[in-house]
């Protein structure tokens, strides 16, 4: 029996869900990075980007080359670029949802003015 699909969609995003993941896949949307770039850019450990390539290898949403001693990685199709950008649409929405939320807030926390009452004749 196969998997619904909603339960294959949230093993999508969780494997999504890892942030060394997630910048390897913003650095690949320019096109392919060797893995020696990959280092410079990403502040992890060699076997920690390795572990987290070969999940996204395994994934089958970035595919490697090898030339000599030099690996590169590239993106497998660009539905993921095109989701990376959805995510950041969908983020500085909710970003600026909650920008004007606190702005909302820190102006319902000013002392309230009396109102200036005139003179009664």
């Amino acid at each position: 029996m196969q998997a619904p699909l909603y339960q294959v969609k949230a093993e999508f995003f969780r494997m999504l869900g890892h942030p060394v993941r997630i910048r390897v896949l913003e650095l690949l949307q320019n096109g392919p990075v060797s893995v020696r770039d990959l280092l410079i850019e990403i502040d992890v450990e060699p076997s920690n980007l390795s572990q987290q390539l070969a999940v996204l290898r395994r994934s089958g949403i970035v595919v490697s080359t090898r030339e000599g001693t030099t690996v590169t990685y590239a993106l497998a199709g660009g539905d993921v670029a095109e989701l990376l950008r959805a995510a950041r649409r969908i983020l500085t929405e909710l970003l600026a949802g909650q920008t004007a939320l606190l702005a909302a807030l820190q102006d319902s926390e000013q002392p309230v003015q009396p109102a200036a009452h005139s003179p009664q004749p």
